[in-house]
């Protein structure tokens, strides 16, 4: 048969998730700011690739909820509306309390000591009233939880929306939404939890932290 012209699909689908990780964290970390246009002349320039990998990278984190784009118009940063929040806060509950409760089971040491330590961070974060790492921090306590729950299927939907998710409450009034008064309470609940080995225990108090009734 003749020679294929294309590069193999492989090799394409590695430069498009470097590229895609580049942006990625680049948005999340704030060197992309919310609301900030994308020109596809200076991304090229930046990240030295193709127009290709990077059109493909931004599609991905458009359906990630991190880049919002209209034809002919903008591709910009996605900018969190705070009538979005609360909305965004429950959909993370869901998928972060039935990864705490599979997980729970699972834990070895050194997971429960990385899990202890996220939560000391969140807590310190909301004695200072620092909403940006507690998104940070947040994020990477039950990113923990996620990478030991086993479950494939799920760790694959956390991985396409949970970024878009949490991106959605670095909102002005986040300290409203979550309720802060209560943070505290249920995050030493999902501490003392995890440690019992309790997974319902857990999973409710995931859920209570991202305002999901326990009625």
């Amino acid at each position: 048969m003749p020679v294929p012209t294309s590069p193999p699909s492989g090799e394409r689908q590695l430069l498009r998730d470097t590229v895609r990780k580049q942006l990625r964290d680049a948005i999340i970390d704030g060197t992309l700011e919310a609301g900030e246009r994308l020109h596809d002349e200076d991304l090229i320039a930046w990240l030295q690739v193709s127009r290709t990998p990077i059109r493909e990278a931004l599609g991905d984190l458009v359906r990630a909820g991190l880049i919002e784009m209209a034809p002919n118009r903008y591709t910009r940063v996605t900018n969190p509306q705070p009538e979005e929040a609360l909305e965004a806060a429950q959909t993370l509950g869901v998928l972060y309390g039935g990864a705490v409760r599979l997980a729970v089971p699972r834990l070895n040491a050194k997971a429960q000591t990385k899990i202890s330590s996220l939560i000391d961070k969140c807590l310190a974060d909301i004695s200072r009233n620092d909403s940006a790492n507690l998104n940070t921090h947040s994020v990477d306590l039950f990113a923990t939880y996620i990478a030991e729950c086993g479950n494939a299927s799920l760790m694959k939907v956390c991985a396409d929306v949970v970024d878009g998710l949490a991106y959605k409450l670095r909102v002005p009034n986040v300290s409203d939404v979550l309720d802060w008064a209560t943070l505290p309470q249920h995050l030493e609940e999902l501490r003392d939890a995890t440690r019992a080995g309790d997974p319902i225990k857990a999973e409710l108090a995931a859920e209570a932290i991202h305002q999901l009734s326990r009625r």
